[in-house]
């Protein structure tokens, strides 16, 4: 089976801050929820036309706009390390972008 052209790679913490994970579930929505949430919804709302803009341009053209593909994958990446961070999947704070 060829491999799937997207990896997901959270490697295994060895060791996680249990005042942290604490913190984290009772006062998460605090500091996580409410910034990352803003956020993330803006991000979310130009994601959401960026797509329609990528599909009219894949249906007329055929090809995928690199600029749109390009900030789609950098929402993507910045969803996923927020959800890895509430999950207490690292305990490392997601920054407020999708570059590396």
């Amino acid at each position: 089976m060829p491999e799937y052209p997207v990896k997901y790679d959270v490697p295994y913490p060895e060791k996680s801050n249990p005042w942290l994970v604490l913190a984290r579930l009772f006062f998460g929505w605090l500091y996580i929820g409410i910034p990352h949430g803003i956020y993330m919804g803006l991000y979310g709302i130009a994601a959401f036309f960026v797509i329609i803009y990528a599909g009219l341009v894949i249906l007329f053209t055929g090809n995928y706009h690199r600029k749109a593909f390009d900030y789609l994958v950098r929402y993507q990446r910045y969803v996923n390390r927020v959800q890895a961070y509430w999950l207490c999947m690292v305990d490392k704070y997601p920054p407020f972008s999708g570059w590396e």
